[in-house]
């Protein structure tokens, strides 16, 4: 029941079919991953696609949590004898945390609070009677029925002192109270920054922060993640409050009955009530929960970076020459064959004299002539724009592209363990060199090597929740890789790993099999790795490539099981399977309707037609190198007015930062993206997009260059 009801629910707030939900739980807790049923099981998810169907699979463990706390719960009440039929309807109809631990809270075991001590003094029937607000009781004489010294209660004011603490803390256990209390906090409560004295915020980045305010409601995810930084760092007070008149306004119009002496004291138990205990506990409230939407926004601004940097164009397999830049030590310059592999490697110093750049310009000929070289990269650091420079000068082949690569990340892959274990006998730059080479033939091939908050995207990534990150991440790696698909017989572990289906076992076998056996001839052939069983293959199969296999199917993304219905197709039109793939006519000529079964729908057929088609098409675009512009290497040479060229190197929620080639990225504010509003940058830019943007203010002691994208007005006649 309790599944049919989550089914319910998620496709409710999703807007999609309850049958839609029921089928991918199912395939989900069998073990199936999120690319291989938006891609091979259309037909029994209705076509849901990676988004939602990552939402069924977030939301049901959501919901299967709320279960277990649920239970936990209702267990607890049991044992403590307070499980009513009221009380536990209300915990089984409770939808979400918040509700449930509101619901809990009365009977939750905490510490000895200032209410328990006055109970165990006797005062709770004193506390009640207040709370009745008779406006004819006298408090005095009924405050003086308690007064016992043995118990500590020696005075009427300690008698209603210890009552109002027991009223204080029912108006906290109210769930009308904490709802109402939540609201106003969430709605018109604000957050206020101070500088901690001692500390030299003012010379720090949170100097804007010093005497901050603004709305809870409004306050974007980068400020919030701002501020609570400058809190853990020691530079900023960071509270959250809510006009106190309002507060005590909502509590009076829940608690209040009358004007009486009986109602005077209630009206200093909710005083109390709201400064020590509501307050309190709703600003903790409303920071987890504005640090958890923060958190979801930004690590949604990273994933969105991340992905179009794994998706960026790849140049493909060619004979790379790859230069890791440096001045003092050279620059180190490595040769890669077409699968990447590295042929040669040695240091030249071009920017130490003319007679080192000489020599350094003739080995770079000699290089590009002896191994035959069809590109150049080069790393975007140190030394990167001069070193571009220098190239430019030599005589080389005018179809040999010079591309400036962003390196970012690829000190970290060089001195990681993959790196250690793929080139034992190379020190780290020359690593670095082979990362950034590879980088231009296959971003996503090297960039999943390396930890996604390693490549240089996103903001604030080191604040948020990294379970939740790590997990987003790792949805994006997986659907970029299965997306492009993965050339078996070339795949390092790291690319296999992610392979559906797969993971890093796996992917060790594959290799290890690959190397002890040689080139995988069929996807079949799979098969005998150790411990890829079937259901490994069923979810795996059809993402891994085999180029110039036994079947011609093997380099498609149309999986085996489907092969039977190209066979059929062939048959039917009196070719081989081969032909087919190569003659769109016939192609044309299919009826999907003929081969329409139970298990095959037409949106398979259709798949497997656009497959026939463009066998294994690559999805990424083509490649354009990024041209800077020349004689602008420096951010003194960079002055307001000039328009540059320049690549998006990361995407904020406040804007974009562009590389224009002078070592320093730009920052093109939200409000410089475009001539309309936008409220959200990658509406407008994506990672690795090539612009064109305005100098608008360059700051060269604090090495900041504002740009703009908008438009130029044209002049008029």
């Amino acid at each position: 029941m309790k599944s049919e009801f989550h089914d319910r629910t998620i496709a409710l707030e999703l807007g999609i079919a309850i049958k839609q939900v029921t089928a991918t739980v199912e395939f989900l807790d069998d073990g199936a991953t999120v690319p291989f049923l938006a891609r091979y099981r259309k037909e029994r998810t209705g076509g849901l696609d990676e988004v939602v169907i990552t939402s069924i699979r977030d939301r049901v463990a959501q919901l299967r949590e709320l279960d277990k706390r649920r239970a936990v719960i209702v267990a607890s009440l049991e044992e403590q004898g307070k499980l009513t039929d009221i009380l536990q309807g209300q915990v089984q109809a409770a939808t979400s945390m918040t509700e449930l631990e509101d619901l809990y809270l009365p009977y939750r075991p905490k510490r000895r609070t200032r209410a328990m001590i006055a109970k165990e003094r006797g005062l709770e029937p004193l506390a009640q009677s207040l709370w009745a607000q008779d406006s004819q009781l006298n408090v005095v004489a009924e405050a003086g029925k308690f007064l016992n010294a043995d118990q500590g209660v020696e005075s009427v004011e300690e008698a209603l002192a210890g009552a109002r603490d027991i009223m204080a803390e029912w108006m906290n256990e109210n769930q009308q109270a904490r709802a109402s209390m939540r609201s106003l906090f969430l709605e018109h409560g604000t957050f206020k920054t101070t500088g901690i004295r001692g500390k030299d915020v003012q010379g720090s980045k949170y100097r804007d922060y010093v005497e901050w305010e603004e709305p809870v409601a409004t306050a974007p995810s980068h400020r919030v993640l701002a501020m609570r930084r400058g809190e853990q760092e020691g530079f900023l007070s960071f509270r959250v409050v809510v006009p106190e008149p309002a507060a005590l306004s909502l509590l009076h119009r829940l608690f209040l009955k009358g004007s009486g002496p009986a109602s005077a004291q209630v009206t200093m138990a909710i005083q109390d009530s709201f400064a020590r205990l509501l307050a309190p506990s709703m600003e903790t409230e409303t920071r987890v929960l504005t640090k958890s939407r923060a958190d979801q926004t930004a690590i949604e601004v990273f994933a969105q970076n991340v992905q179009q940097l794994l998706m960026a164009s790849p140049l493909g397999q060619k004979t790379v020459l790859a230069i890791d830049p440096g001045f003092r030590t050279g620059c180190k310059v490595v040769c890669l064959d077409r699968q990447g592999n590295l042929r040669h490697t040695e240091t030249i110093f071009p920017h130490q004299g003319s007679a080192a750049a000489s020599k350094a310009g003739d080995t770079i000929v000699e290089l590009c002539k002896r191994f035959q070289i069809e590109a150049i990269a080069i790393g975007n650091g140190t030394a990167g724009r001069e070193t571009e420079t220098f190239l430019r000068t030599l005589t080389l082949p005018s179809d040999i592209p010079i591309v400036m690569v962003n390196e970012s990340g690829a000190s970290v892959y060089s001195a990681s363990a993959v790196a250690r274990e793929e080139f034992p006998d190379k020190d780290v730059t020359v690593r670095g060199a082979v990362s950034i080479g590879r980088r231009l033939m296959d971003p996503l091939a090297e960039l999943v090597k390396i930890d996604p908050k390693a490549i240089g995207v996103g903001q604030y990534q080191h604040d948020v929740d990294q379970g939740i990150l790590k997990q987003r991440l790792q949805d994006v790696v997986i659907s970029c890789v299965n997306r492009v698909g993965v050339e078996v017989n070339m795949a390092s572990p790291q690319l296999l790993t992610a392979v559906s289906g797969v993971g890093p076992q796996l992917a060790t076998n594959i290799v290890a099999y690959r190397q002890e056996h040689g080139p995988f001839r069929s996807r079949t052939a799979l098969k005998k790795v150790p411990r890829l069983g079937p259901k490994a293959f069923e979810q795996a199969a059809g993402f891994l490539r085999i180029t110039d296999g036994e079947h011609p199917l093997d380099a498609s993304a149309v999986h085996p099981e489907r092969y039977p219905v190209v066979h059929a197709m062939a048959k039917d039109l009196g070719c081989t399977v081969k032909e087919l793939m190569n003659d769109s006519d016939r192609q044309r000529t299919i009826d999907l309707h003929r081969y329409i079964t139970e298990e095959v729908g037409k949106p398979t057929l259709t798949d497997i037609v656009t497959e026939l088609a463009k066998p294994g098409r690559d999805p990424r675009q083509q490649f354009e190198p990024v041209r800077f512009q020349e004689g602008v290497q420096s951010i003194e040479q960079v002055k307001p007015g000039m328009i540059l060229p320049g690549v998006v190197t990361n995407v904020t929620a406040f804007g974009a930062f562009v590389d224009i080639g002078v070592h320093q990225d730009g920052l093109v504010h939200i409000s410089q993206l475009a001539n309309r509003f936008v409220s959200d940058p990658n509406t407008v830019v994506q990672v690795n997009q090539q612009v064109r943007v305005t100098v608008l203010e360059v700051d060269i002691p604090r090495r900041r260059i504002a740009l703009s994208m908008k438009a130029v007005p044209s002049e008029t006649t």
